[in-house]
């Protein structure tokens, strides 16, 4: 196992143990299956558990840290629930949903590039 730190929380940065062991699937050539194993520091009983897929030879801090975005990912869908009614349709065929969801999520990251450009002038004072 080896120590890598994790997202940061609100009470500090939070400190985890890694671990991972190979997975024997059929797959694609120069890729590799493993188990991502995470422990926290604080309550080592508790376990969150990752299949990856990733090229041959990526290092555990590479995992680690692809693992870590996966908070930022859920964070932002979350966002765009809320902001943009991502969850708000009702699927009848594939093709609408898709530009719907694609229509939600622009949308979305529009509003994103306005608030941020709207807080760097407030914090600039203009």
């Amino acid at each position: 196992m080896g120590a890598a730190l994790g997202r940061c929380g609100c009470e500090g940065p939070r400190l985890y143990d890694w671990a991972r062991g190979r997975l024997f699937r059929p797959g694609w050539l120069g890729w590799e299956h493993w188990l991502l194993v995470r422990r926290g520091s604080s309550q080592p009983e508790e376990l969150a558990y990752y299949v990856v897929f990733c090229p041959e030879g990526t290092e555990l801090a590479v995992l680690v840290r692809v693992a870590g975005s996966r908070w930022a990912i859920e964070e932002c869908l979350e966002s765009a629930k809320g902001e943009v009614g991502l969850d708000q349709y009702e699927v009848r065929k594939w093709d609408a949903w898709y530009r719907f969801i694609t229509l939600a999520l622009l949308a979305h990251a529009y509003l994103t590039v306005l608030r941020s450009r709207a807080l760097l002038i407030g914090a600039k004072g203009g």
